[in-house]
């Protein structure tokens, strides 16, 4: 290959691991301070705001690592038990 080739570079997501540990932390810790972790969840989901989210171990800062949208497909994919396309825009809206 010269210098002038272009190379392509592929990304292989591992989003998944790490996107089950850290909810796994946030439900932990919001449970440990008697709120009901789905509802929590679901007002972070739809609205970005932390504060759903407790501090308790570490929970709010964990959670700000994800983005909603990749929270929120790799939630999809698990509960459809299968994977699903790439989410690149294809200019189809």
């Amino acid at each position: 290959m010269t210098h002038s080739d272009t190379q392509k570079f592929t990304f292989e997501r591992t989003i998944g691991q790490e996107t089950q540990r850290i909810l796994n932390q946030v439900f932990d810790a919001l449970n440990d301070k008697g709120y009901n972790p789905y509802t929590q969840l679901i007002g972070y989901i739809l609205s970005g705001d932390p504060t759903y989210i407790t501090g308790h171990n570490g929970a709010r800062a964990a959670i700000a690592k994800l983005e909603r949208d990749e929270l929120l497909e790799e939630l999809l994919r698990d509960y459809l038990g299968r994977s699903l396309p790439d989410s690149t825009p294809t200019g189809n809206a």
